[in-house]
């Protein structure tokens, strides 16, 4: 790994675990009460925190479902004015790597809005579990054509149409076409819920 690549992983792990502390602070949890609710062991809470490991995407996203926050709170940088240049932030791929997803923003901390870019390939397609009760998903075809599959009904769409839809139900995307599409997400989550 080159030293720059090391440097932003080693910075990643500490900006995600003094979030995650922060958060765990204000709901006054203990990493006990912390570990049940992410079904992610007590010690490997303590090294996130601590910034002595970098979770994979899996462990984030067990925290954030065990927290009922987005993801990209737990990876979001505290700054007044924050680009998000193609290419350039986080990536994650879906297992059949038919979908690249970049996060790019969330309002702020830990809020209940996050922004995603997607590029779909051609003939490409990817299908995702229910998110979290009550989550809104609002999808753009930003450049080519795609297909949103909401449960069993299908709704194409063209170049800057774009859908609303309850993303806590079976959803997924397809691009029937030769050339690649590219989706803009915004995903409106309720309110935080407090635990004790």
């Amino acid at each position: 790994m080159s030293n720059q690549k090391s440097n932003e992983a080693e910075k990643l792990a500490q900006q995600v675990g003094a979030t995650l502390r922060g958060i765990r602070k204000e709901r006054e949890m203990s990493l006990q009460e912390l570990a049940e609710v992410t079904d992610v062991s007590k010690l490997t809470l303590g090294k996130i925190e601590r910034g002595e490991a970098n979770p994979s995407l899996t462990v984030i996203w067990k925290i954030a479902n065990g927290l009922s926050i987005p993801i990209s709170s737990l990876l979001a940088e505290k700054e007044e004015v924050v680009i998000s240049r193609k290419n350039e932030g986080n990536k994650v791929l879906s297992s059949n790597e038919d979908l690249t997803l970049e996060p790019m923003f969330t309002n702020s901390g830990y809020g209940s809005l996050e922004t995603h870019r997607a590029f779909l390939k051609p003939g490409g397609t990817y299908y995702t579990e229910a998110h979290q009760d009550d989550v809104i998903e609002y999808v753009t075809v930003m450049e080519g054509e795609a297909t949103v599959q909401v449960m069993e009904q299908r709704y194409e769409l063209n170049t800057y149409d774009s859908i609303k839809f309850k993303a806590d139900q079976r959803h997924g995307y397809l691009n029937p076409h030769q050339e690649p599409a590219v989706l803009h997400f915004v995903m409106i989550y309720p309110n935080a819920k407090q635990r004790p």
